[in-house]
């Protein structure tokens, strides 16, 4: 070997040289329908106006470490019950980071044993990859063919590993469903004293149901979000709500300043603006009701039931289909080598009419 690669060898821990890291496609030129993303940007007047709000904010100086008026406005305006505060990351990405160092400790009583992180199955890589680099140990439980949870097989996993997290995706990625609100308090209340259960409403403005409102019934329950989804991907931006003595302990690993000055001024302005934001959900939500109904016309094709601002579908061949759509310079996700459970499935996000009708029109020269 090299002196470049005995080095690495010699100080880089051994799973994360065994594994790649975390891809984002090349999206220039195309008609991009794989993140997630609002196709809409705020209209000319606010894009100035917040233009000139982020000219005028002092980049020569932290954050105000409080961020107690972004907090104030998120509360205010996004559902977070009287009396609790929220804990800010630079997107869901390091809030789940923060949970799971915070809770990875190695030695569990006098029974030498890793922490566990568990998670209905497929679902957001990052709870798994938080898990590993934060050294607990992951365990995924496999979910329905439809996509719903498996209960028994969730509560079995619980009294056997003691998870110290639960991520419940609500609606999940990749599936886009809604798991049962009364199977997901089953679980919460399995937990009791000795796990957290997690609720990640990434994609809560285009499913209108939320567990937030239900943090006072439940110590052990925290709610996180992000406004990446709302139409703000570029500010990096989520928040997390729960008891005020757990916050505090995930407040001790939160690294300082990690909101930086210009996503702490476009986040303020946008929610004083949240109507705008609101209103665009409310396009692609009814644009999700056609794009469903199309897709299902199709033959060969199968859709599952979405809360969220994509689908996900099944083709008869989800490579060829990709590989297809790649070459009319539309960009989707194949999910099929994810989790068998995803066999021959993609996902794509719904956008503005135009992009979905182009979406559409390459889907059917490639079927």
């Amino acid at each position: 070997m090299s002196a470049i690669e005995n080095l690495i060898a010699n100080t880089i821990r051994e799973d994360v040289r065994n594994i790649a890291s975390y891809h984002v496609p090349d999206a220039s030129g195309y008609i991009k329908l794989d993140a997630m993303e609002n196709p809409y940007q705020l209209p000319d007047a606010l894009r100035a106006e917040l233009g000139q709000r982020l000219a005028d904010a002092a980049l020569n100086r932290y954050p105000v470490a409080s961020y107690a008026t972004l907090k104030q406005k998120i509360c205010a305006g996004l559902g977070v019950p009287a009396g609790y505060d929220v804990l800010l990351g630079n997107g869901s990405d390091e809030l789940i980071s923060i949970m799971a160092t915070a809770v990875a400790r190695q030695q569990l009583g006098a029974e030498m044993r890793r922490a566990v992180i568990m998670a209905p199955t497929p679902a957001f890589v990052m709870f798994s990859r938080s898990a590993q680099f934060a050294g607990a140990d992951f365990v995924g439980v496999p979910v329905k063919a439809d996509f719903s949870l498996d209960l028994p097989a969730m509560l079995a996993a619980i009294e056997q590993h003691k998870p110290a997290l639960v991520f419940l995706a609500y609606p999940n990625n990749p599936t886009g469903n809604l798991f049962d609100a009364d199977d997901m308090v089953a679980i919460i209340r399995a937990l009791g004293e000795t796990g957290i259960a997690v609720v990640d409403e990434a994609y809560q403005p285009f499913a209108k149901k939320s567990f937030m409102g239900r943090l006072p019934e439940f110590p052990n329950l925290v709610v996180m979000r992000t406004l990446s989804k709302l139409g703000l991907a570029g500010i990096r931006l989520g928040y997390l709500s729960g008891d005020a003595k757990l916050l505090e302990q995930f407040e001790k690993v939160r690294p300082p300043y990690n909101v930086n000055v210009l996503t702490q001024v476009a986040a303020e302005f946008a929610l004083d603006h949240l109507e705008v934001l609101d209103s665009q959900a409310e396009m692609l939500n009814a644009e999700r009701a056609r794009l469903a109904a199309e897709l299902a016309a199709l033959p060969g094709v199968e859709v599952f039931p979405s809360a969220a601002n994509f689908i996900s579908l099944r083709v008869p061949d989800a490579d060829k289909v990709c590989a297809q759509l790649r070459s009319e310079k539309v960009l989707i996700k194949n999910l099929s080598k994810m989790d068998k459970v995803l066999a021959n499935c993609i996902r794509v996000t719904v956008s503005t009419p135009e992009e979905n009708t182009a979406f559409l029109t390459a889907l059917k020269a490639s079927l």
